[in-house]
């Protein structure tokens, strides 16, 4: 008998709990927040906000508002501070380093021991668990798995308390039997310098039997690519032959999935994408055949969500399939009805599924187009099975007007491998975001308000050189997709 058949028995309780998400939605999502606000009822924010009062969600919309980063920034730099009982019981002594874009101040977002157990650790318990239901003849668990990270700093200098990468802190706090089953090694997984980790990861790894391997797909790649060249193999099932699953997740895998394709060709490799954030872990694609998510609802995080173009709260069970969501949270991080800066829409309800259509900064609308990352990812996958090229990472931001009075949106990409015709990808382009979006497709007509976009090509390695630049190399940090700002493409393009 395998050691995953073995394992696979611990997680059958889990995985008829489960089921629950098909029929209970509202009544597990009630429960949390009344477990998160009772917890919370003798902090400082719950006395606050009358948390003693509360008992419904009808209430709590009522006593408590939505606050960005901003507004909750000074409680958690006094939490940083070893201040007790601000936003959430006790002392809280990690904090996740989270950009959310490149350049932006950062944010600290408090892990909490609960937080930790039953938000970040209850992710990856179930995806393993839709895992190895969709896959019974799975042997996951009969090598190894390797898990990228970050790295962690002391915060403040306060004894036993850190700041770093999300992923740094889950790394640091798991469970020590784990560290025999996964590479590389923790001193290797949280080293700061994210070229020298590359190289050494690369070197630990290609040697062992490894099953599984979890990251964001881009820092992955970079392994997984200084890898090839060390082993000096083609494909990557010639180093790792019992390789059979990523879970991928941090960034949209679309720009990336022909490159694993051609790195992996092994029929029996899958592809697991997960929705985790610094602030929680929100979604598990529980359907290999479907690309879209489930939405997990008995962690400890509570849903809301603002529909594009609205300032109306909601909750889960008011939304509706097909329609653009800001993601509102609440979690037992002491985030209360905590603006996340993602966007969502729902594919189904019971269960409620979900594809990440983008972030609430990370858009185009200079002229009514409203363009979002999910058009965009839609349109490069478009242009690239037209023209066989691949794209590595891309930005685009506007070019509000330019010496022939014309506007229109400015894209650089870095290929990995260039179309023939740049000008023909980018007429593919131009016309898919034209089919997948009506105001874009408006503010194109005739060109009299938007001319047709350009491409300008990245030389090799920009993005990582700019990212490098910014101390943002590795980790969970990623490239602002679209922006409304040339902020970011004006300091790209001045060392392409």
């Amino acid at each position: 008998m395998s050691l995953t058949s073995i394992a696979s028995k611990i997680f059958l309780p889990r995985q008829k709990e489960l089921e629950r998400h098909n029929t209970e939605a509202e009544a597990m999502q009630r429960r949390v927040l009344t477990r998160l606000v009772n917890r919370a009822g003798d902090t400082e924010y719950g006395h606050r906000h009358g948390f003693a009062g509360i008992k419904s969600y009808e209430q709590f919309v009522k006593s408590v508002p939505v606050n960005s980063y901003e507004e909750l920034k000074d409680s958690i730099d006094r939490m940083r501070h070893g201040e007790r009982d601000v936003l959430w019981p006790g002392r809280v002594k990690w904090y996740a380093k989270s950009s959310g874009t490149t350049n932006d101040k950062s944010k600290f977002i408090p892990v909490t021991d609960e937080c930790l157990h039953h938000v970040h650790y209850a992710g990856p318990f179930d995806s393993v668990a839709f895992y190895l239901q969709n896959n019974p003849q799975s042997r996951l668990f009969d090598g190894r798995a390797m898990i990228l990270g970050g790295s962690h700093a002391p915060n403040y200098n306060l004894p036993g308390s850190l700041v770093g990468d999300l992923s740094a802190i889950l790394i640091e706090n798991m469970n020590p039997l784990a560290n025999l089953v996964r590479v590389p090694k923790k001193s290797t997984a949280l080293l700061s310098d994210f070229e020298v980790k590359r190289d050494r990861i690369a070197r630990e790894a290609m040697t062992k039997n490894v099953t599984n391997i979890s990251g964001v797909p881009s820092w992955m790649l970079s392994v997984l690519s200084r890898m090839m060249e060390l082993s000096g193999k083609q494909h990557l099932e010639e180093v790792w032959p019992n390789l059979e699953v990523f879970f991928h997740g941090g960034v949209a895998f679309t720009p990336y999935r022909q490159q694993y394709e051609r790195l992996i060709t092994s029929p029996n490799m899958h592809y697991m994408e997960t929705y985790n954030a610094s602030e929680g872990f929100f979604g598990i694609q529980n359907d290999p055949r479907d690309k879209s998510m489930m939405l997990m609802l008995d962690y400890d995080v509570f849903y809301e969500f603002m529909e594009m173009g609205s300032t109306e709260v909601i909750p889960l069970w008011a939304v509706e399939p097909g329609r653009n969501y800001a993601m509102i949270i609440t979690t037992s991080g002491g985030l209360w009805r905590y603006m996340l800066g993602d966007t969502v829409r729902f594919t189904s309800r019971n269960p409620y599924k979900f594809v990440i259509s983008g972030r609430t900064k990370h858009f185009i609308n200079a002229f009514g187009e409203e363009l979002i990352v999910d058009n965009a990812e839609q349109g490069l996958q478009w242009a690239c099975q037209q023209t066989g090229a691949e794209v590595l990472e891309y930005t685009a931001a506007p070019v509000f007007m330019d010496a022939q009075a014309k506007c229109r949106h400015q894209w650089l990409i870095e290929f990995n491998r260039p179309p023939q015709d740049l000008l023909q990808f980018a007429r593919l382009l131009d016309e898919r975001l034209q089919q997948l979006n009506s105001d874009y497709e408006a503010k194109r007509y005739k060109d009299i308000t938007l001319q047709p976009l350009e491409i300008i090509a990245a030389r090799k390695g920009l993005f990582n050189d700019w990212l490098k630049q910014n101390g943002k190399l590795g980790g969970q940090h990623k490239v602002p997709r679209l922006s409304n700002s040339r902020e970011h493409i004006e300091q790209l393009l001045k060392i392409n």
